[in-house]
């Protein structure tokens, strides 16, 4: 399963998400993967999974299945993600 965060970079929106992924990786040992919508890989990956609030963590299964979303703010908590983060 792939985890990933979609966030703009120097928003207001970029210090709780860099927090949150630095926590969650002391906490679990585990990283998430960021995606910046304003890119070319992101801008396709936001079209196809149809992302429109940033924050939004989506969580993948091994064949790009969306297995769960969390939209905005406030994230959810690092337990909720541990479980879909490899």
């Amino acid at each position: 399963m792939r985890t990933i965060v979609v966030y703009r970079p120097n928003t207001e929106v970029e210090r709780p998400v860099i927090e949150f992924m630095r926590e969650f990786e002391h906490r679990t040992g585990k990283t998430l993967e960021t995606l910046d919508p304003d890119t070319r890989d992101g801008a396709g990956f936001i079209e196809i999974y149809d992302i429109v609030e940033y924050p939004t963590l989506v969580a993948l299964d091994d064949s790009g299945h969306v297995q769960q979303v969390w939209r905005g703010l406030p994230l959810p908590t690092m337990s909720e993600v541990s479980y879909y983060a490899q």
